[in-house]
């Protein structure tokens, strides 16, 4: 039971990253599609290096405060995402270049660009910000420069930004399904069952944390709180890590004490032996 709510809550925390972190950058790097894109790819190559490097700390350390150990300052990590946006602000504007200012009048050929204010008004409140207000016919002042980031880096910078704040803490949490299943898996002939229940209630909570994250936190809270919430979550994951060696030694011992479980393994040892009898 406490194996799968870990795995669970950590599938859940990883939605919560990559939809909240999506509102989190669009304000900063312009186009959701390239934000979209880029944060969609960074959370799967985390979970891919998560795996790896999971599965082969597992079989060194079998001991699940290792992996509580890393979720606890990945958890104190993620409370202080909303401090980055200072930083990621200097990637949007690294390779900014200025352009000369060219009015709607001056360029009659080209209609004006389509805006949605109401859109970004919604973005900056979940910041914690307001849209500036401004006169309903803006004109640029002559001669003033302005600045355009090149289409490459329209598409780069995202991606930079996001791997820079994403990509640790998920490939963090992505190791908690291959460690369970290394510490889970005592027996051979169970590891398939056991890693299909681990991937599923992974999965499932995944799914949770989609429409969580869509429907509930993003109506009702601002991201810097979303991201204390998964924070908070990634912590209370690092105290059920710790919690977990306890437990699964109180497990041990009631195996051991089990006399089915030891005639069972009798049984399997002695047709082990008289398989290598006939061998021989």
């Amino acid at each position: 039971m406490i194996l799968g709510t870990v795995v669970l809550l950590g599938g859940a925390v990883v939605m919560v990253l990559e939809i909240a972190g999506v509102r989190f950058l669009q304000p900063l790097f312009g186009s959701a599609f390239y934000v979209w894109t880029s944060q969609i790819g960074v959370v799967m190559l985390a979970l891919a290096m998560g795996y790896a490097v999971g599965g082969r700390l597992a079989d060194r350390w079998e001991r699940a405060w290792c992996l509580g150990a890393i979720l606890a300052p990945v958890g104190l990590g993620i409370l202080t995402i909303p401090s980055t946006r200072p930083m990621l602000q200097r990637i949007a504007d690294w390779h900014a270049k200025p352009v000369a200012i060219q009015t709607h009048a001056e360029n009659k050929d080209t209609p004006p660009p389509a805006l949605d204010p109401e859109l970004m008004k919604q973005i900056l409140q979940e910041q914690g910000e307001t849209l500036p207000e401004t006169n309903p016919t803006p004109k640029a002042p002559t001669g003033e420069p302005e600045t355009a980031v090149p289409p490459i880096w329209q598409k780069i910078n995202p991606a930079l930004g996001s791997a820079l704040v994403f990509l640790l803490p998920c490939m963090a949490l992505g190791m908690i399904s291959p460690y369970m299943i290394r510490l889970s898996a005592r027996r051979v002939a169970h590891v398939g069952t056991i890693s299909g229940i681990i991937y599923a209630a992974s999965t499932i909570g995944s799914i949770a944390g989609v429409f969580v994250t869509a429907y509930v936190l993003i109506e009702w809270l601002a991201i810097p709180r979303i991201f204390q919430v998964a924070g908070g979550l990634t912590l209370a994951l690092a105290g059920l890590c710790w919690s977990l060696d306890r437990f699964l030694a109180t497990e041990d011992d009631n195996d051991n004490q089990d006399p089915a479980n030891n005639s069972d393994a009798d049984g399997a040892d002695g047709g082990d032996d008289r398989a290598g009898g006939n061998s021989v």
